[in-house]
């Protein structure tokens, strides 16, 4: 119903007389069609209209809270690119200007370090003074390669983010195949040294990796795409539509004429 409100009911016209029957009522408003989404009858002419096969599969039900947990994983995704895309920015910006800006952590760095060393802080032992040095002591080839990493890590986040948000089929394989890759490497780096973000980040792309693979059947799991769109079909207002159309010829079989016994007398 909340989608339906969003983006507006999905009625459809089936060409099969019994079907329509279904599909279709007589109000005294008018003529209104079945929401194959939500179920509602909507008064007015029907959106789409054709045979049966031709109908639009619209997610319901499971497959839209689905939905809504892809795009809580993109959501997470949008975010790393963020972050990845500021780095990429700082890289590009130090390799175009790393003579400006050593020339001036070198001129205004121990002001600095006496302003914290006054409040009783000493920056020489600080995560992020030790980035910036060991920044400085990179090579030009080594920035310029770790700006284009980043640049690209980034876009590919965008890109699976995008594909995850809009529940793609070519989305979801990115996103399992991009994760999957990253696994091992990640795996690495916790058994070297182990920390609480590092572990969040595993277990949240091993979830969006088995999720994917269970929930949307890819490669073949669980039947594959042709079982995915099957059970999508038979969770359809169409498919009930069919099923009840299909009971009501079953109880009312048409008239059989009797066959005339010949006369044995």
């Amino acid at each position: 119903m909340l989608s339906c409100s969003r983006v507006g009911h999905v009625t459809f016209a089936p060409d099969e007389p019994a079907l329509r029957a279904q599909l279709g009522a007589t109000l005294p408003g008018g003529t209104a069609w079945r929401c194959l989404r939500c179920g509602t009858f909507v008064l007015g002419a029907p959106a789409l209209s054709g045979p049966a096969s031709t109908a639009p599969v619209v997610p319901r039900g499971p497959e839209i809270r689905s939905k809504l947990i892809l795009r809580l994983f993109a959501l997470e995704r949008f975010a790393r690119a963020v972050l990845l895309g500021a780095l990429a920015v700082a890289l590009w910006r130090f390799v175009a200007n790393r003579a400006s800006i050593e020339a001036a952590l070198n001129r205004d760095m121990p002001v600095v370090r006496d302003i914290f060393g006054d409040l009783g802080v000493n920056i020489s032992h600080s995560t992020i003074y030790g980035l910036v040095q060991h920044a400085l002591t990179l090579s030009a080839g080594t920035a310029l390669l770790l700006a284009i990493g980043a640049t690209a890590y980034a876009a590919v986040e965008v890109i699976e983010g995008t594909g995850l948000w809009l529940a793609h089929r070519w989305g979801e394989y990115f996103a399992m195949i991009v994760t999957s890759l990253g696994l091992p490497l990640e795996i690495y780096d916790l058994t070297r040294k182990a920390s609480v973000l590092a572990l969040v980040l595993l277990v949240v792309n091993l979830a969006l990796v088995l999720y994917l693979i269970i929930t949307k059947r890819l490669f073949g799991v669980r039947g594959g795409k042709a079982a995915y769109d099957t059970r999508l079909r038979s969770e359809s207002v169409l498919a009930e539509a069919q099923r009840l159309a299909a009971g009501q010829n079953s109880s009312h079989p048409a008239s059989a004429v009797p066959a005339s016994a010949p006369d044995q007398h």
